[in-house]
Parts: C-alpha cells; sequence; structure tokens
C-alpha cells in the first residue's frame, strides 16, 4: 500500500498510535470506529476484533466506491459528482451526501465572511 507524505511516520509511532493486525497491516481509523461504535450503542471499549472487522468493511467499501467512480465521468479522477450518482438510488446515502454537500458550501460562505469582516475591521 502507498501512503502519502501526510502519513509517513515511523512505524513504531503508527503501531502505537493507530495499532495494527496480525498480518502487519496498520489499522487508520480505529479511534475513530470505537468512538462511532460507542455513538451507536455499543460498550465504550468494543471488542478488537468487532473494530478490525468494520475497518476492513469500510475500506473495502471506499475502495470499491473509488474503483466505481474512476470508471465513470472522468477516467481516472474522483470527483463529488461522480459519487453522488453512485449512491443515487440509495435515498439515505444520497440524502446524506446533500445536506454534507449543503453544509460544506455553508461553512465556506460563513469562512469567507468571517474573514471578510477580520480584514475590514482592522
Amino acid at each position: 500500500m502507498i501512503t502519502p507524505a501526510v502519513f509517513d511516520i515511523d512505524e513504531e509511532e503508527a503501531e502505537l498510535q493507530y495499532g495494527s493486525t496480525s498480518s502487519g497491516r496498520r489499522r487508520w481509523f480505529s479511534k475513530e470506529l470505537r468512538c462511532m461504535m460507542y455513538g451507536f450503542g455499543d460498550d465504550q471499549n468494543p471488542y478488537t476484533e468487532s473494530v478490525d472487522l468494520l475497518e476492513d468493511l469500510v475500506i473495502e467499501y471506499v475502495t470499491d466506491m473509488t474503483h466505481k467512480a474512476m470508471e465513470i465521468g472522468r477516467q481516472g479522477r474522483v470527483q463529488v459528482e461522480d459519487l453522488v450518482f453512485l449512491v443515487r438510488k440509495d435515498a439515505r446515502k444520497y440524502a446524506r451526501i446533500k445536506d454534507l454537500l449543503t453544509m460544506n458550501e455553508e461553512l465556506k460562505k460563513a469562512r469567507k465572511a468571517f474573514d471578510a469582516e477580520k480584514y475590514q475591521g482592522t
């Protein structure tokens, strides 16, 4: 697996911070998944095997969606519209992605307005 420069950390630090499997694959989302599982009603400290299984499923889903998105639209590129197209028939996912995109636009506008006020005030 190729890791971006953002994730260039030494091996010991990565193992302590992210955990790893017996096969040596790093676990990048363990902390977040544990918090999400607790938020959805699981134990505060869920079984490691459950977290690992969930992470495997998440990584498989994201990889699959990325490959599908790369095949449609502009070849070799993933764009937001491609992902929206892929989830268009799943009402819950479609509604959620639309909500997140709308919120992202509102946050951009709010940041822009805040920055404009900041510079006008000085």
